[in-house]
């Protein structure tokens, strides 16, 4: 990636210009049988639909804290890019009651109804399908989004030296910092633009995150993110690091 990146977004912007066609996230939940590949220009397109979401539906400014009640799913990645493109803090786990707005799963409502501010759904369903029925007092993420814009741009150039990361609301990472992190770990694992590293890792942690996105997309490499992985039989999984052409592990 550019050695000028200096946000999360700036690095999927890099690898957008990079080489737009390749994969950048394969998903797996091994609780539906659920497989899902976006290619960098997919979840570009997802992150900028999302970012604009975030700015002029929910009236996200920077340095408002969004609470993440995700797990590692296609979906939490694409909204961590949104906040980063938006300055916007994305707290993983973080408290909703102290959050500006909150995005929750299925499994998260009630904790996520202590946010005072925009409160915001996620069904987690096979294609980005919608709740059968919206939960009350929440928007549905699979209705809002699709209508949004495919290009996105900022009312306000995001600062790097901004708080942009948080796990749990515990300490922060600056854009500069979270981007220097990434490329650390990649380099400590080797990690290049030809790398698929398959996670399993939830991310409820950097190590989590890092390794289920934030350090192939420094590499310029591709994740293979497994939810439910525990599920998969060892035989299994051996043939999907096969089939994903694998080269690293993480966890």
């Amino acid at each position: 990636m550019n050695a000028t990146d200096r946000t999360p977004a700036d690095l999927l912007r890099s690898a957008l210009a990079a080489d737009p066609a390749r994969p950048l996230v394969t998903f797996y939940d091994d609780a539906t049988g659920e497989r899902v590949e976006l290619s960098v220009a997919t979840f570009a397109n997802w992150v900028a639909k999302t970012a604009n979401l975030l700015q002029d539906d929910l009236g996200a400014e920077p340095g408002d804290r969004v609470a993440l009640l995700l797990p590692a799913h296609w979906q939490t990645a694409v909204w961590v890019l949104a906040c980063s493109s938006t300055g916007v803090v994305a707290d993983l786990g973080g408290d909703p009651a102290a959050a500006d707005l909150v995005v929750s799963g299925p499994d998260t409502l009630d904790e996520a109804r202590a946010c005072r501010g925009e409160r915001m759904a996620l069904a987690l369903r096979p294609l980005g399908g919608r709740f059968p029925e919206t939960p009350a007092g929440f928007a549905d993420y699979a209705v809002e989004v699709p209508s949004q814009g495919d290009r996105f741009a900022p009312y306000a150039p995001v600062d790097p030296d901004s708080p942009a990361l948080a796990f749990a609301g515990s300490g922060e990472l600056t854009g500069a910092g979270t981007v220097e992190r990434a490329r650390a770990d990649a380099a400590a694992h080797g990690l290049t633009p030809a790398s698929r590293q398959l996670s399993g890792l939830p991310y409820d942690s950097w190590d989590g995150l890092s390794a289920g996105l934030l350090a192939p997309l420094a590499a310029g490499g591709s994740v293979v993110l497994c939810r439910h992985l525990d599920r998969l039989p060892p035989q299994a999984l051996e043939q999907r690091r096969e089939s994903e052409r694998v080269t690293t592990t993480a966890g």
